[in-house]
């Protein structure tokens, strides 16, 4: 039976508000993971029968309230484990119009909204929306069946055209590939988390208060954008707010993501593996822009870029190399000055020249 939901709240609330709706979370269940800046996994297994809903009934309740208390809406995904339920909410929130055909176990809702614009005046946005995804092993296979490899938890585009030089382009051509076959291919440990997720099957809990295993940021443009110098100013800004965030929690990431959304909906994502374990601003900026400028995006019409990172660590137990370069010692005196100068006057307080306000 779905179980668990995987909520994505938007527009990306503030950080007051954002721990106002895991609080709201938390009075249907306890079992609360955070996904910041825009995200939580909930487990709502033992409120069903306290609520007499079920989960979808139970995940309306939360777009409700959380319309009603903090004007803002999410996107849902429903399902039996997290993978499932993060997977369908990124189906909802990638439907592009009311008219699309809808499987009978889908929740209703995503549709275009009214909202009020500025100045007054109404504009459209997206409105938020449930979907579910069947726990019956039937159900599952029919919702996985068409998904593209890289739909899957872990599979990135080198793993999907490897195997897709074997034919297995589609997760229900892997879940039918037999897991022998699929070592040979992969080696044998990433051809079991494969073969399982094909399958959707998700062994990870939904872990209350557990520190957070990674952090993202996303720029929407206000008009698909053309420019990359433009591009490269939205991602020192998402780089420079990361940054901050893994300093104030004294944490430090082995990894950075970009994604690249285009006019057309289809995405590129790219990642790399940092040097060392950094929080340090330039750093991140630094591999953000080789990995924008490696896509060779000419003429490409960008709607979005975002910047994720993983792989975090305490701060004090990361390894760090030692330098004598006095302009990176330079650097990061000046870092903390400015963190200092933004906890006492507020995030705005010191910006980078090259700051792209939010669209």
């Amino acid at each position: 039976m779905p179980h668990v939901l995987y909520v994505r709240f938007h527009p990306t609330p503030a950080e007051d508000v954002y721990q106002g709706l895991l609080a709201l979370l938390g009075e249907l269940t306890p079992v609360v993971e955070a996904l910041p800046p825009d995200a939580a996994l909930a487990d709502v297994r033992g409120a069903l029968r306290y609520f007499g809903r079920d989960a979808a009934g139970l995940a309306e309740i939360v777009r409700v309230r959380a319309l009603a208390r903090y004007g803002v809406d999410c996107t849902i995904g429903v399902a039996a484990n997290p993978m499932l339920a993060r997977m369908a909410a990124q189906e909802a929130r990638e439907a592009q119009a009311p008219q699309e055909a809808q499987g009978p176990q889908e929740a209703q809702g995503a549709q275009e909204a009214d909202a009020p614009g500025p100045g007054g005046g109404r504009s459209r946005r997206p409105a938020g929306s449930v979907r579910t995804v069947p726990g019956d092993p039937d159900g599952v296979a029919a919702f996985l069946a068409r998904k593209p490899p890289t739909a899957l938890p872990g599979v990135g585009p080198a793993t999907a055209r490897t195997l897709s030089a074997y034919g297995l382009d589609s997760a229900e051509r892997i879940a039918a590939a037999p897991l022998s076959t699929l070592q040979r291919i992969l080696g044998a440990a990433s051809a079991r988390r494969v073969h399982a997720w094909a399958h959707g099957i998700d062994p990870m809990p939904v872990t209350p208060n557990a520190p957070a295993r990674a952090m993202g940021a996303e720029h929407r443009f206000r008009h698909d954008e053309l420019d990359p110098v433009r591009r490269r100013r939205a991602l020192l800004t998402l780089a420079d707010g990361l940054g901050g965030r893994l300093r104030t929690s004294g944490q430090v990431a082995a990894a950075i993501s970009l994604t690249v959304r285009y006019a057309d909906r289809s995405t590129t994502t790219r990642s790399r593996t940092l040097t060392e374990p950094t929080a340090h601003t330039p750093a991140l900026t630094a591999a953000a822009y080789a990995l924008h400028d490696a896509l060779g995006l000419q003429r490409a019409r960008v709607r979005s870029v975002a910047l994720r990172v993983e792989g975090l660590m305490d701060a004090e137990l990361a390894p760090h190399q030692l330098t004598f370069d006095p302009a990176d010692e330079k650097s990061r005196r000046l870092e903390a000055a400015a963190d200092r100068a933004r906890a006492r006057f507020g995030a705005s307080a010191v910006r980078p020249a090259g700051f792209l306000d939010v669209a």
